[in-house]
């Protein structure tokens, strides 16, 4: 019996030209795949109302169909094209977008269900990137994008993350730079008595958000996080962002285990230390939470690369805001074991 492989030449990495720019709009309004910066992460962008375009994304990343996909686009005007907004909802957006915040409301019919996983709900930001901002305006559509990687991978943070990891598998990469942020948005569930679930930490923090509706005169209060059978947005899998390498978390690396770590071990410290050595990482070299966020994703890549048999990694100090949350969230699903 005879098998037809299909495989793709090395994924075009495009400076970000006017030229360019407009030559992938156009390669998103055929329903093609394109790899863009925000100022979180890298995001494999499609036409986020073309089945097939949406469908495209999940067989590139090799993602399964129960993790729903984020929505991005220009402005409120275009999210209430798409999903129900209640008034605690619109104060957020216009308060916090475009930004590194995820609102996940109920959907509007026209949502395909590839997007949502067949939920009645979606999840829409609008990024503050001015590439990603540029490629919306160009296309003139919502642009459902995920990360740039290949699923359940640590997330890309630059154009080459994503050459390594899907440069054979898409066709269009923008180089933007590094990402600011450098961790996922924020995701919060808004519902219409202003209760708001936090279902993944990131940049803005929950009491941000309850500061900013109370400041409007609306009635706001945090809920605990609900368990579910359900995905109501990406990221929330127990094993995710992972290096293949096995990854542990400690709340500090000692002078006894930098002593007896043998050079096959990766150690990486929230702040540069006073060792060195192959195998000594550090996310700060000040101990910033913002430099560490930056380059969490980045430095996780480069011990993964290093052949090491275990990578040990300092959890960023608790209830220091919510970047230190956002890192450890993130850090804790790199740990996870896989199923």
């Amino acid at each position: 019996m005879l098998r037809l492989f299909v495989f793709l030449m090395p994924a075009r990495v495009y400076a970000p030209t006017p030229h360019n720019l407009r030559l992938l709009a156009a390669a998103l309004k055929r329903g093609e795949l394109v790899a863009m910066p925000t100022e979180t992460v890298y995001g494999l962008a499609a036409h986020a109302l073309d089945i097939r375009a949406c469908r495209r994304i999940f067989t590139a990343k090799r993602r399964p169909d129960h993790d729903p996909l984020i929505v991005h686009v220009t402005d409120l005007r275009a999210a209430e094209a798409l999903a129900e907004f209640n008034d605690a909802a619109r104060v957020i957006a216009r308060h916090f977008w475009p930004g590194p915040l995820t609102l996940v409301l109920p959907k509007k019919k026209i949502v395909p269900g590839i997007v949502t996983s067949g939920q009645d709900t979606v999840a829409l930001r609008s990024p503050a990137h001015p590439l990603a901002r540029r490629l919306l305006k160009l296309s003139g559509l919502p642009l459902a994008a995920p990360s740039a990687n290949l699923f359940g991978y640590v997330s890309p943070t630059t154009a080459e993350h994503v050459r390594l990891g899907l440069g054979t598998r898409i066709k269009h990469i923008l180089d933007g730079g590094p990402c600011r942020v450098g961790v996922e948005s924020t995701i919060v569930a808004v519902s219409p008595a202003g209760e708001l679930r936090v279902l993944r930490p990131g940049a803005i923090s929950g009491p941000e958000l309850l500061a900013v509706l109370r400041r409007a005169g609306l009635k706001a209060r945090l809920a605990r996080r609900k368990s579910s059978s359900a995905v109501l947005a990406p990221g929330l899998l127990d094993q995710h962002y992972s290096p293949h390498t096995p990854l542990t978390i400690t709340s500090h690396i000692t002078a006894a285990q930098k002593k007896s770590a043998g050079t096959d071990i990766a150690l990486i410290f929230q702040q540069k230390p006073d060792a060195s050595g192959r195998n000594i990482f550090f996310f700060s070299a000040a101990g910033e939470l913002s430099d560490a966020a930056h380059n969490l994703y980045s430095v996780l890549r480069q011990t993964d690369a290093g052949k090491f048999a275990r990578i040990i990694v300092e959890a960023a100090p608790k209830n220091d805001g919510a970047l230190a949350a956002a890192i450890n969230d993130r850090l804790t699903r790199a740990a996870g074991k896989r199923k």
